[in-house]
């Protein structure tokens, strides 16, 4: 084993106790990355460990005193600022302080964000990442959803592979010109089938780890336009086989998050695998395999590429207005909606940035979804196909 990849399975895999970590959040008017003396600090903004959430008192101070979680600190980006570094840390192994720089921006009431899912980056599909990026320039979004499968395969391969895919993966959002906020997908869970990957669960980097060093926390929220977005984890594993599902962890940080912001805020959740799909039956079961449609878990049979705890995570996210779910996995468009006693909420998936699929004589295009939202209502979504035959 690595010496530093040794290093970093301590760091992130470690659940920490007994640990307090302080620091503040401020508005960084120079840019320097420090907290100069005329440099205001800002309440209220929710600082987590991954399952606690506190927010700063009105210097802009906050205190974990009993760190959780998986060894970083993240804060929910407030409306109008912008990390100026980072909006997460790793944890120092004694603990100890961490600020966070945050730079002002405009607060909007206006703005259009774009839905994109299953890039499945690889040498070989680069270019279509490369068109997204250069429709997305055009189109000007305030910033980019992609929800997950975001490389072309970690579940199988071995780690020198799919290092170099997350490295690719991440120079080529980098060369966005808006922010791109990432969830992870199935494909994104490194080595878990390990008679296949021949990876064993003793590395450093096996499963959501692999994630977690390249992109920190694995489930987040920031603030954007006066809507609250929540990316969700939903990706789950027993052995060798993932299925759809949100932790225990992750819903007790959901509810913490919730608790943060005003009752009336609309929220809106990106996730891989949708809560609910009106397109699982364009394809028949399969029985046996990686692919398999069925699971057995805590002995109920489901339909392992929906998320099986969706009615827990629903009944949370209905104490909001919540108008917006949002997927992929399924690699096409699909807009899903029941009439009910609740709330209207639009489950809505995008296409694979991939390719276009086919599902029998139905062929299914490639490309993503624009949305626009003023004052607090979303528009219905426009697809606009990466092809243009």
């Amino acid at each position: 084993m690595r010496p530093f990849l040794f290093l970093l399975f301590i760091a992130l895999s470690h659940t920490l106790h007994a640990k307090a970590v302080s620091g503040f959040v401020f508005a960084d008017k120079n840019n320097n990355g420090q907290k100069d003396k005329d440099e205001t600090g800002l309440r209220g903004v929710a600082v987590s460990d991954q399952v606690q959430v506190v927010q700063t008192d009105a210097t802009g101070h906050y205190t974990i005193d009993d760190v959780e979680g998986y060894g970083l600190i993240m804060i929910c980006l407030p409306d109008g600022y912008k990390a100026a570094a980072t909006y997460w840390q790793k944890i120092p192994e004694t603990g100890g302080e961490l600020n966070f720089a945050l730079l002002k921006t405009a607060t909007v009431t206006s703005f259009s964000f774009l839905h994109a899912s299953d890039t499945h980056i690889s040498e070989t599909s680069l270019p279509r990442t490369q068109r997204l990026r250069a429709m997305a320039d055009s189109l000007k979004p305030a910033f980019v959803l992609v929800t997950g499968d975001l490389i072309r395969d970690a579940l199988r391969v071995p780690e020198k592979e799919v290092t170099a895919l997350y490295d690719l993966y991440l120079s080529e959002t980098h060369k966005f010109s808006m922010p791109v906020w990432s969830a992870a997908g199935n494909h994104d869970n490194f080595g878990i089938e390990r008679h296949l990957s021949l990876v064993g669960k003793n590395n450093p980097l096996y499963g959501k780890k692999m994630f977690h060093h390249y992109f920190g926390p694995n489930y987040y929220s920031f603030n954007y336009g006066g809507i609250h977005f929540v990316a969700l984890d939903d990706i789950d594993y027993e052995d060798l086989w993932y299925y759809g599902h949100v932790d225990s962890t992750q819903v007790a940080w959901l509810k913490n998050d919730l608790a943060a912001i005003p009752p009336t805020q609309p929220v809106v959740t990106f996730a891989h695998m949708p809560f609910f799909s009106g397109g699982l039956s364009l394809s028949n079961f399969e029985e046996t395999g990686p692919g398999r449609s069925l699971e057995r878990q805590h002995g109920i049979l489901h339909y392992r590429h929906v998320v099986s705890n969706a009615q827990e995570l629903v009944a949370i996210l209905n104490q909001r207005p919540y108008p917006l779910s949002l997927a992929g996995h399924f690699h096409f468009r699909q807009v899903f909606t029941f009439e009910s006693y609740n709330q209207p909420t639009r489950y809505e998936q995008t296409a694979a940035i991939v390719g276009p699929s086919e599902e029998g004589t139905i062929k299914l295009p490639s490309g993503f979804t624009l949305y626009t939202v003023k004052d607090g209502k979303i528009s219905e979504g426009k697809f606009i196909r990466l092809d243009t035959k």
